[in-house]
């Protein structure tokens, strides 16, 4: 027998995640100089990580050798002051992907289902399969989450609800109240699941805490890789009723934040001159790029995310291209968008070379 026929048949059927392209893969692979080269395929903080984190992570190397607090409890204590819940209702996640996995562990099981768009982030997909149960992607028409399709979807054996909002990769992004609507319409026996990667970007994210207090069955989900530029660190977080956070608890790996991610989120979260110029740059970026965009004639998604949708007559050979010229972005094709591409906010001079050899090619296909 091959080897993966030793495997459960849903295992055998998860595709496997691939990550953008890394700068020195890239410069291997074609001769390129790396300090010339773009990344601009993973949303990551084009200024870098935060200062107050890195001083932060300086400080604690000399302290690898013990093994990191366990509990979380400094940065636990920190986020219940931020969020202005109980320590109790919060879970640290090796990034927040960790705790998408986490969830599917510990309320899925074949016979059950979980529900999310279409285009949503590719994790939910492989989590789901991962506990064997069932997929039920939504339509998304116009490629916006439409929350009626989500609703006609959930039965009896739906247990959990996944949304992003910013989604990631379409950009879509649902006004508070219908998010609110939605999640109020859930029978019980779901648990909704709010992803919210991308939310210190926007401009009025919505803010369940009030239903979660009420003891309603909602978890949101949050990481240090975007805006707080820590994707190396890889920690996150979500927040929750006590119960179900309790419950996630029986599935949480020990140890699974390590001492340096732990430091640098402490860090980082007080560092909100930090956040200020990222948001900024940001805005900066997306007028730019939009406005680059549509001067082409190119249609293009702005987000309230760190990212633009591109539509391109084939994703493949865009990201084929620019690839050449040292630019990286992220094909979609993995996600059903094969006339897409996804190109994530840089500093203005990384955008500038971005539009240049985008334009490059855009022009030599007529």
């Amino acid at each position: 027998m091959r080897e993966e026929e030793w495997l459960d048949e849903k295992i055998r059927a998860c595709p496997i995640y691939e990550p953008g392209l890394p700068i020195e893969t890239v410069a291997r692979n074609l001769g390129l100089d790396p300090a010339k080269i773009v990344k601009l395929a993973s949303n990551e903080n084009p200024l870098g990580p935060s200062p107050r984190a890195v001083e932060a992570v300086s400080r604690c190397l000399q302290s690898l050798h013990d093994y990191p607090d366990g509990g979380t409890f400094r940065f636990r204590e920190k986020l219940s002051q931020k969020l202005g819940l109980d320590p109790s209702q919060i879970l640290p996640g090796n990034g927040s992907n960790e705790i998408l996995e986490m969830l599917a562990t510990a309320y899925l099981k074949p016979g059950q289902n979980a529900v999310f768009g279409q285009y949503g982030f590719v994790v939910y997909r492989l989590a789901t399969l991962h506990a064997k149960a069932e997929m039920r992607p939504a339509a998304m028409p116009d490629l916006v989450h439409d929350l009626d399709k989500m609703r006609e979807l959930i039965d009896e054996d739906t247990r959990l609800v996944f949304l992003a909002n910013p989604n990631n990769p379409t950009g879509d992004f649902l006004e508070p109240e219908k998010i609110i609507s939605f999640v109020k319409s859930l029978p019980e026996q779901v648990l909704f699941c709010l992803d919210e990667a991308y939310v210190d970007y926007s401009e009025d994210p919505v803010d369940l805490r009030p239903l979660i207090r009420e003891g309603r069955r909602v978890i949101c989900m949050r990481t240090f890789s975007k805006i707080h530029g820590l994707a190396g660190l890889r920690i996150g977080y979500a927040y929750s009723t006590p119960e179900v956070i309790a419950n996630l608890q029986r599935v949480r790996q020990p140890f699974n934040v390590s001492s340096a991610a732990q430091a640098g989120a402490l860090g980082a979260l007080d560092d909100e001159e930090h956040q200020i110029k990222t948001r900024k740059l940001n805005r900066e970026s997306l007028d730019y790029l939009e406005g680059a965009l549509q001067s082409l004639g190119v249609p293009v998604r702005r987000t309230q995310a760190n990212f633009v949708l591109i539509e391109v007559p084939s994703g493949k050979d865009c990201f084929d291209s620019l690839l050449r010229e040292g630019v990286i972005v992220r094909p979609l094709g993995g996600y059903g968008l094969p006339k897409h591409i996804r190109v994530s906010t840089g500093t203005m001079e990384q955008n500038q070379l971005f539009m240049e050899v985008f334009s490059r090619w855009f022009h030599n296909l007529k």
